[in-house]
């Protein structure tokens, strides 16, 4: 097929958002798929408002048209809810093609910790973004759940991966010995909406570390002056910063899944978090994923899930983690866009 993938988030954002789109368009290719992308470094943005290290292409849409009829795709998929995404939409709709959306993060919850306001007020937003799709792709049954509750009833599962060839127990770690254990690591972006504060304000043994960067580093670097925040780290070097932990710690509450969470995993590396989408479907309530051992834990108290968490089995969490395929994935995302009746669109030659 030919295809078009169009999102609002891509590099230089580093984010799970980025690499599951990258991992399925590199997946896609492989099997002789040709995917063009629509993304904001291809055209004219301007810093996000609140946000200025994410930037986003507003009026693009007459662009955005003229480059998708030249691709004639067979099938288009919209990503995100941006500028980008919204342009997609009208164009497509305007233009009587179907397309498929994906639901990565949940806004409602993100703008409402950002503005203050009740995340029900923009959940009309999201309904009618996503109700004129011919299928809303989803990580994880829960959040499907969750969207048909504020009626968006037409989801489509699309779960995610790990690239095992990386993510794997065996290999380097970052060199933590001069540190105190246990070492409890916190993986992803640092912004507001991850909640990493619940994470450093908590009153446990051993080091607080954290991979990654974004707007609210320089201020809790100020306000949590023992935890070690260490940048950006990807590929080998974050393989190696997941084995040298004790625990991977998840606070954020807004994240639909948590890739990071399973790459976590297939370090041998256990994890703890809140009982919200995402590390129920991943650790389970129990603490089990599905299996006999524990891998982790999920508690209203998260210092009481790291305690919990820290008694994993580590042989169990790497088993834990070969679970989640790539391969398995990209044959969902594509079976999506079948089934959508994406793989029929008319001609675009009068687009």
């Amino acid at each position: 097929m030919r295809i078009a993938i169009v999102s609002d988030a891509w590099s230089p954002q580093v984010n799970g958002v980025v690499r599951t789109l990258q991992t399925t368009i590199g997946r896609l290719q492989q099997r002789g798929h040709i995917v063009e992308t629509y993304t904001p470094d291809g055209f004219a943005t301007r810093p996000c408002p609140g946000y200025p290290e994410i930037r986003l292409a507003f009026g693009c849409g007459p662009e955005l048209g003229r480059r998708i009829a030249a691709f004639r795709p067979d099938a288009i998929h919209i990503a995100t809810e941006g500028p980008l995404g919204w342009a997609a939409r009208r164009w497509c709709r305007r233009h009587g093609l179907r397309f498929t959306t994906s639901f990565h993060t949940n806004f409602a919850d993100y703008l409402a910790m950002r503005t203050h306001l009740p995340a029900g007020l923009f959940w009309p937003f999201l309904r009618r973004f996503h109700a004129a799709a011919s299928g809303v792709m989803t990580a994880t049954a829960r959040v499907a759940a969750s969207l048909r509750d504020h009626g968006i009833a037409h989801t489509k599962r699309w779960s995610r991966g790990v690239d095992l060839s990386l993510f794997k127990p065996d290999g380097g770690q970052l060199d933590v010995a001069t540190l105190p254990r246990p070492i409890l690591l916190h993986v992803g972006r640092i912004a507001v909406e991850k909640n990493i504060e619940a994470f450093l304000s908590l009153d446990v043994p051993g080091t607080k570390l954290l991979v990654g960067d974004g707007p609210a580093r320089a201020e809790l670097e100020r306000r949590y002056p023992l935890a070690r925040f260490v940048g950006l780290k990807q590929g080998a070097a974050l393989a190696a910063a997941y084995r040298a932990a004790d625990v991977l710690v998840f606070p954020s509450r807004t994240d639909t899944f948590g890739l990071v969470m399973i790459e976590a995993l297939a370090c041998g590396t256990p994890v703890a978090g809140y009982p919200v989408p995402g590390p129920l479907d991943i650790i389970g309530t129990d603490g089990r994923g599905g299996g006999s051992a524990r891998i982790g834990a999920v508690d209203d108290d998260l210092a009481a899930a790291v305690t919990q968490a820290l008694t994993a089995d580590r042989d169990a969490c790497a088993r834990a983690g070969t679970a989640y395929c790539w391969s398995h994935c990209t044959d969902q995302f594509v079976g999506n866009l079948v089934d959508a009746g994406l793989g029929t669109q008319p001609t675009l030659a009068a687009a």
